[in-house]
């Protein structure tokens, strides 16, 4: 309830409020700040997510020491950052809406860490809780400045960052007091070995991060620095990249769904084949669906959400709902891989997509700008979900279910035509892709590729 209403009611109030331009500068440094996030954590959430899990009574020697090692991280992550920006020539009011946004991180990533804790310690609600109040605060302070009337002037783009800041900090005071109260002591300690060791078992998961981030978040960052209008260009780029992210989500709660029972059933050495089919239809049709009618209602959607750029807006969009189906391949195959250690593929294969994605960025741009970027953000997330089939497909012998694959297609043909066909009725555009989406729903069922039960099992299978 809250990610959506801060997507589609905050965020993009705050772009039609300030203009393509402003939100352009904005979320082009918000992308600069998340390249190098992993730099932040390293995977330290997770490994003291399960530790704790384990060891609760382990709580305040890992509090001690992983607080000092994350403050030590930000001062990496700071500096790497900022002489990055130094370097590629960013001008003085970047660099301190800047400053904002890589603090902005560090809160973020100390927030998740201080809840991993409280997860780990079957804090289950209190972390519930948490997870919304950061958003629900932003919600809060920038509802007030965007329709409270407390204010005579303009709402700024950098009011929208500070609250943000505000809303972060908060949020992690009252996390560190829940953490605190949990533990018997909190001594800042700096212990080497144990540094040493979190980041040996961190570092490839955390390498992986790194070389995603910059395939799905570079986009941005390079339409500001390569154009002479990149700031209005990274703002058209981003009225049709929050929709695809805001989408992802989905995909990305399937994944983390599959991890634990993929990782289970590896350990076990049993046959990962069929859930991986089944995880696979189970997530492809309806992003099939909604990735091909909204690619057929792509100027609909953008006049409805936006009240400038509609048109170029809309047809990169288009090309960015198509990234949706790479993409959620990619969280399911991606996911198996991880689950079986295959990480040094995954890297590999992490960084073909950053080399063809910024190539072809550096191609495109100059040329096409920002419908450009999108354009290789399809290729580039089509490929890197090529390679991660083909792996599995390598690694763990699957046979191909020709069958399947066949019905898939015939799906896919079926749901183009009913997007285009509805296109030529006098109705409503709402009405229509609703239709749409029902009509091709049914389809699957008659297909048999969306099984119900299989959904059942798996969430039984998670509890067990």
């Amino acid at each position: 309830m809250v990610k959506p209403f801060w997507v589609l009611g905050i965020d993009r109030t705050v772009q039609n409020v300030v203009g393509a331009e402003e939100y352009g500068f904005y979320f082009s440094l918000f992308s600069f700040s998340l390249l190098l996030n992993i730099l932040l954590d390293v995977g330290i959430t997770n490994f003291n997510n399960r530790n704790i899990a384990q060891h609760s009574n382990l709580l305040s020697k890992s509090l001690s020491n992983i607080v000092s090692l994350k403050f030590f991280l930000a001062l990496i992550y700071f500096a790497v950052t900022l002489i990055s920006a130094f370097f590629i020539s960013y001008e003085w009011r970047q660099i301190k809406l800047l400053l904002f946004l890589v603090f902005n991180q560090f809160l973020a990533s100390f927030i998740l860490y201080l809840r991993s804790n409280i997860s780990g310690l079957h804090l289950f609600k209190t972390d519930s809780l948490l997870s919304v109040l950061d958003r629900s605060l932003m919600i809060i302070i920038c509802g007030l400045l965007l329709w409270g009337n407390i204010i005579d002037s303009r709402f700024k783009i950098e009011w929208f960052v500070y609250a943000q800041t505000l809303s972060y900090l908060l949020t992690a005071i009252i996390a560190f007091i829940v953490v605190y109260n949990k533990a018997e002591f909190l001594k800042i300690r700096i212990d080497r070995k144990y540094f040493i060791a979190i980041l040996k078992k961190s570092y490839p998961f955390a390498l992986l991060t790194l070389l995603m981030a910059f395939y799905y978040r570079i986009d941005s960052v390079m339409l500001e620095r390569l154009l002479p209008d990149g700031k209005e260009q990274a703002g058209i780029y981003a009225q049709a990249f929050r929709l695809l992210d805001a989408v992802s989500m989905f995909a990305f709660l399937f994944a983390g769904l599959l991890l634990p029972m993929f990782s289970r059933m590896i350990r076990k050495k049993e046959a990962v084949n069929q859930l991986t089919q089944f995880s696979f239809f189970l997530l492809i049709v309806p992003v099939i669906i909604f990735s091909l009618a909204s690619f057929s209602y792509s100027n609909e959607i953008i006049d409805l959400l936006y009240i400038e750029h509609i048109d170029v807006s809309a047809s990169i969009f288009a090309i960015l709902m198509l990234c949706f189906i790479g993409i959620s391949t990619a969280y399911i195959f991606g996911t198996l891989l991880t689950a079986n250690g295959s990480l040094k593929y995954l890297n590999i294969m992490a960084l073909v997509g950053v080399t063809v994605n910024i190539v072809l960025n550096l191609i495109l741009i100059p040329r096409y700008q920002a419908v450009g970027s999108a354009v290789a953000s399809l290729v580039t997330q089509s490929l890197t979900a090529l390679i991660q089939v083909f792996l599995v497909k390598k690694i763990f012998g699957f046979r191909i279910n020709y069958k399947k694959i066949l019905s898939l297609i015939l799906f896919t043909t079926v749901v183009i035509l009913l997007s285009k066909f509805s296109l030529k009725f006098e109705m409503f555009w709402l009405y229509k892709y609703v239709i749409v989406i029902a009509l091709s729903l049914i389809v699957a069922f008659i297909l048999k590729l969306i099984n119900i039960k299989i959904l059942y099992q798996m969430l039984r299978y998670n509890q067990e």
